[in-house]
């Protein structure tokens, strides 16, 4: 009897530990990246380019090496993030909106931070939004409470983008005081514009000491903060005090500044008390834009970047933390996407997902918290400009591009095997080419019948 009373009095207290350790609903700060490639963190094999800070998150947690987003451009990258739906089905796939655009993401499609809002967390969005900047697409209209960034990519002019060309040189960032005023691009709290042109000098270091704020102020409450830095995406910009005048250095410079502001988050969530309680996502929109040389990042070992439906356009790193509960040191290479993130977030956080619409997103909860494989097995593959163009089952992946001729031109590969997709293995396969390419379609046509409208009015 006193042995049953000693088990009993272990299994009370367990138990009371247990109920004490997840008693407080966990917070999650998503800090998401522009054009960063793959290759573009110490964690991820970048020889040139330090990250310890975003490299502690993976240490502390687990890195993903195959993980995807589904788009290889802005706007509807961002949209599938936050709705866990491909861009398509949401109407936000048809490339990158502008400032003369008058169209967004519809606010009845449910967000990250409709639904933890819905569930009692503090929210905020503080850094580029790029869904429709139009106030009734702006973040308090998507869930979240306050908006502190800037509403468009960082090299569009406030109010029709109009008389700039895009570019990325040295000279400009030799000269940042005067590159600053070639862009009209705004700064916009909630719905207001407060600074023209911001002064993309200090904006990184600006949204962390906004995230900061927000941090310190809901430390006693579950929060979702969510953090689209504005660069790496062209033009690039440090502050003074961390600028390194050579242009060959300038991506790397921004790379390494993103990093020392992360670790300003991380050590403010230690100084609170609060690391164990939040979960820390970090990772990026698309594939690097290659065609910026030193001004754009590198997807190695990957095919291409972004703008492409290759592996260098849509696979990006991906690092997620939460102390005590994902195991520390991990690597997965199971398949996953940031449209995986809504419902992943919600049996995380113990706020169970009932979506009023279907999504595309699947829980990854197991895969990181007990090693499960991932329920992904598929993922289908949207041009920039939301034409269907790939299916990934398991290993093997379909492209079918499109050619001058109007001859599909059909890429097959082996990424086990191949995962710079070098080797076209279509015509040794012909029964795996259709079958794949049948799926794509169905799958496709599936989201086309079903897909839900636009917020706004189309122009193109």
């Amino acid at each position: 009897m006193f042995h049953i009373r000693r088990t009993l009095s272990s299994f009370a207290l367990w138990l009371l530990l247990a109920l004490t350790s997840i008693a407080r609903d966990p917070n999650v700060i998503l800090i998401f990246t522009d054009d960063q490639g793959y290759n573009d963190l110490s964690c991820f094999g970048s020889e040139t380019i330090r990250t310890p800070n975003i490299d502690a998150i993976a240490t502390n947690g687990i890195r993903l090496t195959d993980f995807h987003v589904p788009s290889p451009v802005c706007s509807p990258s961002r949209a599938g993030l936050l709705t866990g739906c491909y861009p398509k089905r949401v109407g936000m796939h048809r490339h990158v909106l502008f400032p003369k655009s008058t169209y967004g993401l519809n606010p009845d499609e449910l967000t990250i931070a409709d639904h933890l809002k819905a569930n009692g967390y503090a929210t905020a969005c503080i850094g580029k939004w790029h869904l429709g900047h139009l106030p009734e697409f702006l973040p308090r209209a998507q869930g979240f409470e306050s908006y502190f960034g800037i509403p468009y990519s960082n090299d569009m002019n406030h109010p029709a983008n109009e008389r700039k060309s895009r570019i990325a040189s040295d000279a400009l960032w030799a000269d940042q005081a005067t590159a600053v005023t070639y862009w009209n691009t705004p700064l916009v709290r909630n719905e207001e514009i407060v600074e023209l042109p911001v002064d993309q000098r200090t904006i990184t270091r600006r949204y962390t000491d906004e995230a900061i704020k927000f941090i310190t102020t809901n430390k006693d409450q579950p929060f979702f903060l969510y953090l689209p830095h504005s660069m790496p995406h062209i033009p690039l910009y440090v502050p003074d005090d961390v600028y390194d005048s050579d242009p060959a250095n300038a991506y790397k410079n921004v790379i390494e500044h993103i990093d020392a502001e992360t670790g300003r988050i991380t050590k403010t969530l230690q100084e609170l008390g609060i690391e164990k309680d939040t979960i820390v996502i970090y990772t990026t929109d698309n594939g690097p834009w290659l065609r910026f040389k030193n001004h754009g990042g590198s997807a190695k070992p990957l095919r291409d970047g972004k703008g492409t439906t290759f592996e260098g356009g849509q696979r990006v790193p991906c690092v997620i933390s939460w102390p005590g509960q994902i195991p520390s040191g991990k690597v997965s290479d199971e398949l996953a996407s940031t449209i995986d993130l809504l419902p992943t977030i919600a049996t995380l956080t113990g706020k169970p997902l009932d979506p009023p619409r279907k999504i595309d997103g699947v829980d990854l909860s197991k895969t990181l918290l007990e090693e499960a494989k991932s329920p992904r097995d598929e993922f289908l593959h949207y041009s920039s400009n939301g034409q269907i163009e790939g299916i990934r089952q398991g290993d093997w992946k379909l492209l079918v591009k499109k050619t001058k001729s109007g001859k599909p031109q059909l890429l097959l590969f082996d990424l086990s095997q191949d995962i710079g997709e070098s080797n076209n293995l279509a015509t040794e396969h012909p029964e795996k080419v259709d079958l794949l390419r049948k799926r794509m379609t169905k799958l496709d046509a599936e989201i086309t019948t079903t897909a839900r409208p636009v917020g706004g009015t189309l122009n193109r």
